[in-house]
């Protein structure tokens, strides 16, 4: 079994949504080690003063490594829409199933994996799209993330299912993970 992966964002010593990233760490925790000891989040991040970092803990029945990375963040103007029955529904350190989609289509900034007929996420991001009304994101994406719960949670997102033939019904299509936030694509295409 993979280690798992929590990254949360930093900037100038504010760490951000940590209590969705204690939720889902806790979570995965119980759910594949039957763990029902916390692994305390707060009490090991020591947050850089200074600049935007992306804190990486890796952990699985315990902590493994906390690591703090200068973050830039990834332009994406492109999605290529590939196919996949891939399951990630923990937040794994290994991304080795992702990147292999994502080497398959050099030509892109990123994929838009669609599983069992319905668009799920992309490689690093959750995804929504709006209808003119409102923020849809896949009822069932293939990574819950601290963002998107988030924003669910704030009514701000609605879940739907939501088929690769619909995409054309959207005016607008937003990422959103832990380090960007939600972040509106004003120019995507889709391949």
């Amino acid at each position: 079994m993979s280690y798992l992966l929590e990254t949360i964002k930093i900037e100038d010593g504010q760490v951000y949504n940590l209590s969705y990233h204690q939720a889902r760490c806790d979570k995965s925790r119980a759910t594949l080690f039957g763990t029902k000891e916390k692994l305390d989040l707060s009490s090991i991040i020591e947050a850089p003063k200074k600049g935007l970092f992306r804190c990486r803990i890796v952990y699985d029945k315990k902590l493994h490594k906390v690591e703090y990375i200068p973050y830039k963040a990834k332009e994406i103007a492109s999605l290529t829409i590939v196919h996949s029955d891939l399951l990630y529904n923990h937040k794994y350190a290994n991304r080795d199933a992702l990147n292999s989609l994502l080497n398959l289509h050099k030509e892109t900034d990123d994929i838009l994996i669609i599983k069992n007929g319905y668009i799920t996420d992309t490689s690093i991001a959750n995804i929504a799209f709006f209808d003119g009304k409102q923020w849809i994101t896949p009822k069932t994406p293939l990574l819950e993330g601290t963002m998107r719960a988030k924003l669910l949670d704030e009514c701000f997102l609605i879940v739907k299912d939501i088929k690769k033939a619909s995409l054309k019904h959207y005016s607008h299509v937003a990422l959103m993970n832990a380090m960007i936030g939600f972040k509106v694509l004003n120019q995507i295409t889709y391949k």
